[in-house]
């Protein structure tokens, strides 16, 4: 080493304070790795076990044939645009243009992380629910915002406390995220849960962030209350959804986010210096895809069909089943089977029972030990089927 040489500084002093501090590897890999080690059925992270339509893969390769494999438009395949507009006012009754309120994003995680990166401001409040999925408060940090956590009401089936999260906001207060159907609990919404939202809106102007990823999976003949059903709040909210979960393709990460032209611009500021662009041939194969609406409108009873037998299966053991009313998740009380945390108990489940959950505990900044976790039933009967033989040990 030359004598004038500074000596080199340690890549921990220069990388310094983390963004992140709080963010390790997530529970959904160390479960994941645990399961694949000791031979569990994994019913821990949320995905299907099946594959997609076959249509819907030959659409995907049809639009490779013909050539669609450059980058697409930042903003999305206008055809794919076109068909979110018609479906969202077929169902929802509100229009949004395809032009200038339709985004195309890399799945509804780099929606989420967009729209919050151009809308919070550093030291801005942003409140969540509780119990969150694991990407909403790290968007909120990164942005240099203070989420605010509001805890939904496990005694009333973790309904929202509109009440608390008024008293929550501030002037500080620039963002209200939700998510319903709602991951972990399946929580739906109620008609009075949006004339509450409206209130809330009205007299504090807040805007907000609907995650709704899960609305195709609603049972027992509910529908699904999206944001976007009220024009007051629609006026004021970024819809998010993705084709991952309706479409059995959580691994193309193609989603969408749905918001007033004003919200729209800054989020696409965003989106297109973190990713651009979104896979092309998938954008063209859901737009082709779209055209049939009867994949989506079975989903719910698709879906319903395995809660019911997955449920049925449960009952027949130690667990409490607790609601569910969307998503495919369900959440099950062990206080009968044993008194470990929640996060031991997961890892009993694994070693003991060769069955993968996740503890809802990991879903509070906060430790919380409920004894709940939350079983995915995305899966094929013959792996539900499977994981009940073994949990009948339990």
């Amino acid at each position: 080493m030359p004598h004038h040489a500074l000596p080199l500084r340690a890549l921990a002093d220069l990388i310094g304070p983390s963004r992140l501090p709080n963010v390790g590897t997530t529970i959904f890999t160390v479960m994941s790795a645990l399961a694949a080690k000791h031979g569990a059925v994994n019913l821990g992270q949320g995905f299907p076990d099946f594959d997609c339509d076959p249509r819907l893969q030959q659409h995907f390769t049809d639009a490779m044939a013909a050539g669609h494999n450059q980058y697409a438009p930042m903003a999305g395949v206008p055809a794919l645009r076109q068909a979110l507009s018609v479906k969202h006012e077929q169902l929802y009754r509100h229009r949004y243009d395809p032009d200038t309120e339709i985004t195309v994003t890399a799945g509804a995680t780099q929606a989420i992380m967009a729209s919050v990166l151009a809308l919070v401001r550093p030291g801005d409040e942003v409140i969540v629910l509780e119990p969150v999925y694991d990407s909403y408060v790290p968007s909120i940090e990164l942005a240099g915002g203070v989420p605010i956590f509001v805890p939904l009401d496990a005694a009333r089936g973790y309904a929202p406390d509109w009440e608390r999260v008024r008293a929550a906001i501030t002037p500080k207060t620039r963002l209200l995220m939700l998510n319903f159907p709602h991951n972990p609990t399946g929580r739906i919404l109620r008609d009075d849960d949006l004339r509450a939202l409206e209130d809330i809106v009205a007299s504090t102007g807040i805007l907000l962030l609907s995650d709704e990823v899960y609305e195709h999976i609603v049972f027992d003949d509910q529908p699904h209350r999206s944001l976007a059903t009220s024009e007051q709040l629609a006026a004021r909210t970024v819809v998010i959804s993705s084709f991952g979960k309706t479409f059995h393709t959580t691994g193309w990460k193609i989603g969408y986010a749905l918001a007033p032209k004003e919200l729209t611009a800054e989020v696409r500021k965003v989106h297109q210096f973190m990713v651009f662009a979104v896979n092309t041939p998938g954008q063209h194969a859901f737009a082709a895809y779209l055209e049939d609406p009867a994949p989506y409108f079975g989903l719910r009873h698709f879906y319903q069909a395995k809660r019911d037998r997955f449920r049925l299966g449960l009952a027949r053991t130690r667990f409490r089943l607790l609601p569910c009313e969307g998503t495919y998740f369900v959440l099950a009380d062990y206080s009968a089977i044993s008194d470990l945390p929640e996060a031991e108990f997961a890892q009993k489940m694994i070693v003991d029972y060769g069955v993968a959950v996740i503890p809802v505990s990991v879903f509070y900044r906060q430790p919380f030990e409920n004894r709940v976790v939350r079983f995915c039933f995305a899966k094929k009967d013959e792996t539900l089927d499977e994981a009940l033989r073994r949990l009948q040990r339990a």
